[in-house]
């Protein structure tokens, strides 16, 4: 089964039990697929559907900033349960200790030994990661660790 078909079938599950927020925020998500498949023309791969659901979750860690800003705890409650409910969708997280061994092969695959080779590295590493750990967490950490071999040599 699909993401799509997965969402659409919460959605239908949320209509029944009457979870308005669950419904709403799962729409929110659908609706941004559909109209990438209307842009594109034709049906999205996984690996994009699984992006734009990223993107939702994203938006929502925004909202939740603004919300912040404008002293509005009520509307970074929500923002925080809509996330809670998106992330349901995306694959499960890398840890940081999972995630520093995933750099360090993809930086000996890449045989880099300074940060201007970060580009080899990241190429390698953005489709291992993607759509479980943030891509500038990423970007840092190779960075961190590049500047480390670099300095070493």
């Amino acid at each position: 089964m699909t993401l799509k078909e997965q969402i659409n079938n919460a959605i239908k599950d949320a209509m029944r039990a009457g979870d308005e927020l669950r419904k709403t925020t799962l729409r929110m998500a659908l609706s941004a697929i559909k109209l990438a498949e209307v842009q594109k023309g034709g049906p999205l791969d996984e690996a994009t559907v699984l992006g734009l659901v990223q993107k939702e979750v994203k938006s929502r860690h925004e909202a939740i900033e603004d919300a912040r800003k404008a002293n509005r705890p009520d509307l970074e409650a929500g923002a925080h349960a809509e996330i809670a409910i998106l992330q349901e969708f995306l694959p499960q997280a890398l840890t940081s200790a999972e995630l520093e061994q995933l750099v360090r092969e993809a930086v000996a695959e890449a045989g880099a030994t300074s940060p201007r080779e970060m580009g080899k590295v990241m190429g390698l590493l953005t489709p291992r990661t993607k759509g479980r750990a943030d891509g500038k967490v990423v970007s840092d950490l190779v960075k961190q660790m590049l500047q480390g071999a670099g300095s070493a040599s």
